[in-house]
């Protein structure tokens, strides 16, 4: 595994920081999110004498690793983020399990004591690397500078390899101050422990295995895009015609506009979407995790169905569900070869067969999407959150935009209404459903697509997570616009509080809230109120489109507070018994 370019050697001593300055540089990273802090001081004071990177100075270090996972998420790319030590790395944790959850290609550095003190409770010292061990793929304490270029290049492709996620580097302050020939080396060794072209046997089992089913259905999650998959997937489709469901991370892997796309499926998935898994005799699992989420009582999940799982991680393979036909690969190498030999090897006669098969199918398909569409009551007094969205996705549908969200009933809404056309448009926080997320992860998509529309969904909760942060977009020109859901409470939780526990609403309302609008304002950013149905479309369309790209807009909408997500599977229930209003 190489760095960019060839090797790099000065005879000229320059300190642990400078390496890690031109390594960076080296590997072509251009952009940083962080915040400085004591022991970094000196890796700050390179890059400002460099100059040649840019740095996003954050207002908050989880707000930072969102940017990053923004950034990268956006760009397909790693993002790269810098903190101090102690406080530092601590509020750093959150977005790294986050980024670890989702599979997002992340490289934090993080300050450190200087080697002599570690262990001795000094001022600002935590352990960095025992902290965030189960929540990344790598983490390491750099002891000697002449290894600081080998393990950033180490830690900068691992973040990437196989099932992408964070790579923690812990930095003493020693050792970033002690000085070194400056060496960048061409090549660093990392074992490959994945395999990713898949087995050649499975790969032909699973086209036997899918060319004899009569209820098929693909069922793609977030390592369709990672892999770079899409592509092929709808080429499959094209060719077979069998109807696709997506998980939340999955949503833009497979074109939510197309006929064969049935929803979104899991807890707060499509009653299409559910039914279909539910009655399947064959599901083609490509890059999903079969997460609770999507199966609920996994007692109940595909009862009928044999599975067919592709994803580069083996630990993923029969973890929640039992699979029939393995394959542990690349998505994208994997469906290629699985493409091949249909094109190459199987008659037109024996696709024809197939597609005409499956035709009773497709029809209840279409009898589900017909009876149980996503629905819901619109009113002249108050605004409907789904409303929100629906109105959103007919000004933008034409406009290239990336949608981010943060946690709650507004992702749901999201996911639900807004039809993603393109991968790497639809960001979100998925296995931690860290709420927060949304805005900070806006503003590094942004930095990364500064030509595309950057949207971010966020509930009025999940918004005061992170919403310092406006001054961080402000400062640096970011111009997302960000619609705030306001209904005045944690909305999940209240609507599992209105559900289970008797409308008993524990700590969920607010009692006390800003006025976003002027905050926004207070920033230096544009704000908006809306209060009225009527003046939903004019003022959203006013707000998006007609303010200044490189100044952030605020939206505050206030939406009823007694609207709830729908369809719903409860907790322990099959899918077959999901409520629908």
């Amino acid at each position: 595994m190489g760095a960019k370019g060839e090797a790099v050697r000065k005879k000229e001593k320059v300190t642990g920081a400078r390496v890690v300055v031109e390594t960076m540089n080296h590997l072509g990273i251009d952009t940083l999110f962080g915040i400085p802090g004591g022991v970094v001081l000196l890796l700050y004071d390179e890059l400002f004498k460099f100059g040649k990177i840019r740095h996003i100075l954050a207002r908050h270090e989880q707000a930072a690793i969102h940017m990053a996972e923004g950034y990268a998420k956006a760009l397909g790319k790693p993002g790269v983020a810098i903190v101090t030590s102690g406080p530092g790395a601590t509020n750093a944790v959150t977005g790294i399990a986050d980024a670890f959850m989702d599979s997002v290609p992340i490289l934090v550095i993080t300050g450190q004591v200087p080697t002599y003190y570690m262990g001795n409770d000094a001022f600002q010292e935590t352990d960095t690397t025992g902290i965030t061990r189960p929540i990344t793929k790598y983490n390491t304490v750099v002891r000697r500078v002449e290894d600081l270029a080998a393990e950033i290049i180490k830690g900068y492709y691992i973040c990437q390899m196989g099932r992408p996620g964070p790579v923690v580097i812990d930095l003493p302050r020693d050792i970033s101050s002690a000085t070194t020939e400056l060496f960048i080396p061409e090549k660093v060794d990392i074992p490959e422990k994945f395999k990713s072209t898949g087995n050649e046997k499975q790969i032909r089992l699973a086209v036997e295995s899918i060319l004899k089913s009569e209820r098929p259905v693909v069922y793609a999650g977030g390592g369709v895009i990672s892999s770079g998959a899409s592509e092929e997937l709808e080429e499959l489709i094209n060719i077979l015609g069998i109807p696709v469901t997506l998980t939340l991370m999955g949503l833009g892997g497979f074109d939510g506009t197309r006929p064969e796309f049935l929803g979104m499926l899991g807890m707060h998935g499509t009653y299409t979407a559910n039914m279909a898994i539910n009655n399947s005799d064959m599901i083609i699992a490509i890059g999903a995790r079969f997460d609770d989420r999507v199966t609920g009582n996994v007692e109940y999940f595909a009862p009928l169905s044999k599975i067919i799982h592709i994803d580069i991680d083996p630990a993923s393979i029969s973890k929640n569900i039992d699979i029939d036909i393995p394959i542990v690969g690349d998505a994208k190498i994997v469906l290629r070869r699985l493409l091949e030999i249909i094109r190459e090897e199987i008659p037109k006669s024996e696709i024809e067969k197939f597609r005409e098969r499956i035709k009773p199918w497709l029809k209840k398909i279409d009898e589900w999407k017909s009876k149980f569409p996503l629905r819901y009551n619109k009113s002249d007094n108050i605004i409907k959150p789904q409303e929100v969205v629906n109105t959103v996705y007919e000004l933008t549908r034409d406009t290239d935009t990336i949608v981010t969200t943060d946690v709650g009933q507004h992702q749901m809404w999201a996911a639900q209404y807004y039809k993603v056309r393109k991968p790497r448009t639809f960001l979100t926080s998925g296995g931690l459903g860290t709420m927060g997320f949304g805005f900070p992860a806006a503003i590094g998509a942004k930095i990364a697509k500064p030509e595309k529309l950057v949207i971010s969904f966020s509930g009025d909760g999940s918004f005061q997570m992170n919403m310092q942060e406006i001054s961080t977009a402000v400062e640096e020109k970011v111009g997302v616009r960000v619609i705030i859901f306001n209904n005045g409470e944690h909305g999940m939780v209240t609507q599992w509080q209105r559900k289970f526990y008797g409308r008993r609403y524990a700590a969920s309302v607010f009692k006390v809230q800003p006025k976003y609008a002027a905050l926004a304002q207070a920033f230096g950013a544009k704000g908006y109120e809306i209060k009225d149905p009527a003046e939903l479309k004019d003022k959203l369309k006013k707000a998006i489109f007609d303010e200044p790209d490189d100044i952030p807009v605020i939206i505050d909408i206030k939406v009823d507070p007694e609207e709830d997500v729908y369809p719903m599977v409860p907790p322990g229930s099959p899918p077959t018994e999901m409520l629908l209003s």
